[in-house]
């Protein structure tokens, strides 16, 4: 085994202030690193000590790998923890650190290399005989040949960039006499966001949900799931609202994709916390989408549900220790939803909106938990994610989750800037989100921003309190059904009136 005496997280905001938070429960001292714009940072302040790596700039700061592990050797650390974005997914990043002599709190790099390319990735598990969507089996850049593919498979179709994610360089295509400019287009953006050009063909699935499994691995070949999370509300590809469980998975298909999401993770021998992810379509069957190597955003929900803390189980599992569970030991326990609390305007197209917290009152109670980096008067930098927080509830079923969610969003006081909460309480009151019937294109198909225009109570405001009422009814619970009903039938300018500080 290999003792974790020190540990550096190489991350900023709301994840390096969970991480050092779980790693100070396990007795391990701490060091955060900060970059010249994150000085006063609650995660600086929070740890044993602190260093700046550099410049407001991440690629000054934050992304100097050499930087980060001079500052280890300089104060005797042993470990470091990557959180998420910026190195985490870095190969190598995690073959410096190994080579340093240190320990890297998540998986090989050479998981990352397989995992990291959707191509490897999918021929890597080709002998589980995991289902994929039907496409190109490699990277393709002959126009003709690939239009001839894209045929072959039916249109509509993606063109998806190799080394991609969040989005960019991928394009949907209805048919043929669009393909050609699509796929430049997708090369050109491609080159640009990752400096790699390679993209392959999906058959694009239509209506789908994005569900997405976790699963944790050992150094001695153990590998569990620990259920599902549905990430199906989505603006510009990237999740805004997750939630665990799926409301729409059976026992079986949750068994199923469970088994799947753990041959993944077996295809390339990986050892910590990781994210499997799946599209589901319209008739339940599934096809493996790519896996994150890494801690996800959303992990919270998925933490509330089985009664783990995943940054500990990493830290256990980088310092040599088998998983002391196994997969018939984990259960489900009650419903979680996570809202990610941007500063973005929802009401123009969801731009980051920059500016100072002049209020900033985080909701409390039973089954709310906030995890973030922020306190009143600090400044949202222009340098990073505009991630204010995750805003995350937890209930005894999805009715109560939903109502403390609803109850949280109300109580969250903040003005100065524009945030996604009130566009969380319009998905959350929505029929379709509320009956489970939803899926990636909920943006697309049930927003616009005059849904949050300020507006008294109508028919359809009561018609989505009734629909909540019925589902609380459902689950027999009269505390939830009365908390909900009160809040979905509360006038639709409720957040507006709490941003701007009107009582």
């Amino acid at each position: 085994m290999k003792k974790i005496t020190k540990l550096l997280v190489a991350n900023r905001g709301e994840i390096a202030l969970r991480v050092l938070r779980s790693a100070k429960e396990m007795g391990i001292a701490t060091v955060a690193i900060y970059s010249e714009a994150d000085r006063n940072a609650l995660h600086v302040r929070y740890a044993d000590e602190a260093v700046c790596v550099g410049p407001p700039a991440s690629k000054d700061s934050y992304l100097r790998g050499d930087k980060i592990i001079e500052v280890c050797r300089e104060l005797g650390v042993d470990a470091i923890h990557p959180g998420y974005g910026f190195l985490s997914e870095n190969a190598g990043f995690a073959r410096m650190v190994r080579e340093a002599g240190l320990i890297f709190v998540g998986p090989s790099p050479e998981a990352m290399e397989i995992m990291g390319d959707k191509l490897s990735a999918k021929q890597a598990v080709q002998a589980y005989n995991i289902p994929l969507v039907p496409g190109t089996a490699e990277a393709i850049s002959d126009v003709a040949a690939a239009k001839q593919i894209a045929e072959e498979v039916g249109f509509p179709i993606l063109i998806k960039a190799s080394a991609g994610g969040g989005g960019k360089g991928m394009r949907i295509v209805n048919g043929a006499a669009e393909f050609e400019e699509q796929m430049q287009l997708a090369i050109n953006e491609a080159v640009s966001a990752f400096g790699d050009g390679a993209v392959f063909i999906e058959k694009f699935v239509t209506g789908p949900r994005h569900i997405e499994i976790q699963v944790l691995g050992d150094e001695h070949g153990n590998i569990v799931h620990l259920f599902e999370r549905e990430c199906s509300i989505q603006r510009r590809h990237q999740k805004v609202i997750e939630e665990a469980p799926s409301s729409v998975l059976t026992p079986e298909l949750r068994a199923a994709m469970g088994r799947c999401a753990v041959d993944v993770a077996r295809a390339c021998n990986y050892a910590g916390a990781g994210t499997v992810e799946f599209l589901l379509d319209d008739k339940r069957n599934f096809y493996f989408l790519e896996m994150n190597t890494r801690l996800q955003v959303e992990h919270p929900v998925t933490e509330q549900i089985t009664g783990l803390d995943l940054v500990k189980e990493q830290i256990r599992v980088a310092e040599g220790y088998p998983l002391p569970f196994a997969q018939d030991d984990l259960t489900i326990t009650g419903h979680a939803l996570e809202l990610r609390v941007y500063a973005e305007d929802p009401q123009n197209n969801f731009l980051p909106d920059i500016g100072t917290l002049t209020t900033y009152v985080r909701p409390q109670g039973p089954g709310v938990r906030v995890d973030d980096g922020f306190e009143q008067g600090m400044d949202i930098p222009i340098y990073y994610d505009p991630m204010i927080a995750k805003l995350v509830t937890f209930g005894a079923d999805r009715a109560e989750a939903i109502a403390r969610m609803l109850r949280a969003i109300e109580e969250y006081q903040i003005t100065g800037i524009e945030t996604t909460l009130g566009f969380g309480r319009y998905v959350l009151t929505h029929p379709a989100f509320v009956s489970g019937d939803f899926d990636t294109n909920f943006i697309k198909d049930h927003f616009s921003p005059a849904n949050l225009a300020p507006a008294a109570p109508d028919e359809a405001t009561a018609k989505v309190a009734a629909a909540l009422g019925a589902l609380l009814l459902e689950t027999k619970k009269p505390k939830a059904a009365a908390a909900t009903s009160e809040t979905a039938g509360a006038e639709a300018s409720g957040w507006r009136r709490n941003r701007l500080g009107v009582r």
